[in-house]
């Protein structure tokens, strides 16, 4: 049959490297470090290679990455003094609304004190994280992630952020077992490999439509209009549906007020 060829695509050696990855996504419900960790494994995967050379026809990403430029840290209360309607305000208010810590990323030093380009790579894509569902308006919990770390894998392939994507979709599928319009709730439909499929191809789309997010410094950018700052990037954020955080009631109470 056909599917011998299937015998070509991998040894034992990467059959055990994905179930101890599949394994640290698997947990990732628990502790947010399992995500990090798996794209600290993948540092020298072929995966990570191809995120390299993609990021690397940007002269400003590349120069970002030789610079090993530091991120933050974030002054929440700075942030929130800012004018209501820039990207510091808003980003800092969501994240208090939701109770999320501004500087839950790893530290350099978890990232091997970025020795090597894959290690800057992955430490800046987990620091600007929170910034891409602020720009990109998919929510900050589990109904608006794989939207928003689609973006990434769009416009420069992150191995850690594209697995995450496949094991959503494989776990989504193994245990799917009711059509997604018989379900009423979000959160029933959000387990579903349709509801995955949706969101996955919107951040996608989303990340082919915009300009590089890699290289753009934050911190310089923060008192800058919110909704200008999407038109100059262009993106067209999501503002609807439980997948949007503009839709979060804590979040848009607070930017209410």
């Amino acid at each position: 049959m056909g599917f011998r060829y299937l015998d070509q695509l991998a040894d034992p050696a990467q059959i055990q490297q994905f179930l101890e990855l599949a394994d640290l996504f698997a947990g990732a419900g628990q502790s947010a470090q399992n995500i990090f960790e798996l794209s600290n494994r993948l540092r020298h995967s072929a995966p990570m290679q191809l995120c390299r050379k993609r990021l690397a026809r940007n002269p400003a990403c590349q120069a970002l990455i030789d610079q090993r430029r530091p991120c933050g840290p974030y002054n929440g209360e700075q942030l929130l003094a800012m004018p209501k309607g820039t990207l510091g305000h808003t980003y800092a208010t969501a994240l208090q609304a939701m109770g999320y810590d501004i500087g839950f990323f790893p530290e350099p030093a978890f990232f091997n004190h970025l020795q090597e380009d894959a290690d800057y790579i992955n430490y800046r894509v987990y620091a600007t994280h929170d910034i891409h569902h602020i720009l990109s308006g998919f929510s900050l919990d589990n109904f608006g992630e794989l939207g928003v770390i689609s973006i990434s894998v769009a416009q420069f392939s992150h191995p850690g952020l594209a697995f995450s994507n496949l094991m959503a979709m494989l776990f989504s599928w193994s245990q799917a077992d009711t059509p997604i319009d018989e379900l009423e709730s979000p959160s029933e439909q959000a387990r579903t490999p349709v509801y995955g499929f949706r969101h996955i191809s919107q951040g996608l789309e989303m990340g082919a439509a915009a300009k590089p997010l890699f290289p753009v410094i934050w911190e310089e950018r923060f008192e800058q209009n919110l909704e200008e700052l999407r038109a100059e990037l262009g993106i067209t954020p999501v503002r609807e549906g439980p997948w949007s955080w503009a839709e979060t009631p804590a979040i848009r109470d607070a930017l209410a007020r």
